[in-house]
């Protein structure tokens, strides 16, 4: 079985282009809107001229209202056409890889698994050494947290132990105040 070539062209590297609005991270206007326009020309599709002519429009909520984000900016949304089609693009895409890497199964069953066999064994010094830089981070996060509880119980003991000792010593004012004598000072 030879690579199909569309398959080739998926994994070729392209120049970098700057990027506007993104639609399941391809950009809207490099891409998706020459590509529903050429799909219009040739019949392949029939999205409306007007969704192709202004594809981002204002959110609205259900009141009819403009929607703001928290962030206090205005909703925009990819007008409902575009985004649909984008959807089959995107499910039609999926579809195709899964039957590529099914037929590829399918007549190299072998290579196949030799390969996911090679991958699996390659990968796994990179699992072990992620699951015992893991291990080592949450055991010093649970050293950590108990120091700080303990600190801060520490801490809270001897604030209590300190208003504890000052009630007393005002207490004991009070006490020494009360067996006292006023005397009286002429003014």
């Amino acid at each position: 079985m030879e690579t199909p070539n569309y398959i080739k062209s998926l994994l070729t590297p392209t120049t970098k282009q700057p990027q506007g609005r993104r639609v399941w991270s391809i950009d809207l206007q490099q891409v998706w809107l020459p590509f529903f326009t050429a799909t219009n020309t040739m019949g392949d599709t029939a999205i409306p001229s007007q969704a192709i002519g202004c594809p981002l429009r204002l959110g609205y909520d259900k009141t009819g209202a403009v929607r703001f984000s928290q962030a206090g900016r205005p909703v925009i949304r990819v007008a409902k056409e575009i985004a649909d089609n984008v959807r089959l693009v995107r499910d039609n895409f999926t579809a195709n890889l899964l039957n590529y890497a099914g037929a590829v199964i399918r007549d190299n069953a072998d290579s196949y698994k030799a390969q996911v066999e090679l991958a699996r064994k390659a990968g796994e010094p990179i699992y072990q050494h992620d699951k015992n830089q893991l291990d080592l981070a949450l055991k010093a996060k649970v050293e950590a947290e108990a120091k700080a509880q303990a600190e801060a119980v520490a801490k809270a003991e001897a604030v209590a132990e300190a208003v504890a000792q000052a009630k007393a010593e005002t207490e004991a004012e009070a006490v020494k105040s009360k067996g006292r004598k006023r005397e009286l000072v002429p003014a």
